[in-house]
């Protein structure tokens, strides 16, 4: 079946002006009927909007989503795997800090004091079931499952300040990431050093027992080179995820 540039947009719950910019960016370009000159979109051209439409409703930038659906190598089946993975973690979030919010309404309502562990067990407890549905797969492939068991549980068992700790030290390493490559100092530099310090810091309270500089060598060469980690490094500061990964390559030991 074939669809107007309007009855798309209908069908899709988009604008006409969405679909004509898609079609300025080269991400989405209809075809032409062969009796007139109306835009026309096919089979595949709807498979494509729904991939894009998938892609963005997962934070995904258009240019990027461009390259995954021009590459040559791309797996529709293996994408559409991939967002049922992502919107299953979300899922799991979402219900997490529900009942967290229901249980706190409970509590407020009866006059019960809820311990400060309770109070922030669902946040930790989100940020497992968030790290498992975005980076579950390649970690255990990379590490093996008790590895990444014995890390989810050992987060799930900080204590209020360790929590705490963990939260400032990524936001520090955030805010000191945009600031170096604005700018402009060199990983090599004092600032990379420093940051390449707070890193491993952070990694440590998360991971307990289970850091090793190998494995932090590891996990910041993904940085740059997984979209999902880009993406949440630079979202502000294009840079800041090879920023990192230069930065623990040449400073940690």
């Amino acid at each position: 079946m074939e669809y107007t540039i309007r009855k798309l947009a209908d069908l899709a719950g988009v604008t006409t002006r969405t679909l004509r910019w898609y079609d300025k960016l080269g991400l989405l370009r209809p075809g032409r009927g062969p009796e007139n000159r109306y835009r026309l979109y096919g089979p595949a051209e709807v498979d494509r909007l729904q991939q894009i439409l998938f892609y963005r409703a997962l934070g995904v930038e258009l240019a990027r989503i461009k390259e995954i659906l021009d590459d040559p190598s791309f797996d529709r089946v293996q994408a559409l795997r991939g967002h049922l993975r992502a919107l299953q973690g979300e899922q799991d979030r979402i219900r997490t800090l529900i009942d967290a919010v229901r249980e706190t309404i409970r509590a407020e309502e009866r006059k019960e004091n809820m311990t400060d562990e309770k109070k922030f067990a669902a946040f930790k407890a989100e940020q497992v079931q968030r790290n498992e549905a975005r980076y579950g797969r390649e970690a255990r492939e990379r590490y093996g499952d008790l590895p990444v068991d014995q890390a989810a549980a050992h987060f799930q068992n900080l204590t209020r300040e360790e929590y705490d700790r963990y939260a400032a030290l990524e936001e520090e390493i955030k805010t000191g990431l945009e600031q170096a490559v604005r700018r402009g100092d060199p990983p090599k530099g004092e600032a990379g050093r420093e940051l390449a310090r707070l890193h491993r810091q952070w990694l440590e309270v998360s991971l307990g027992g289970g850091y090793t500089p190998e494995k932090h060598r590891g996990i910041v060469r993904l940085y740059p080179a997984d979209e999902r980690f880009r993406q949440y490094y630079d979202r502000n500061t294009p840079g800041c995820a090879q920023f990192l990964q230069d930065a623990v390559l040449r400073w940690i030991e």
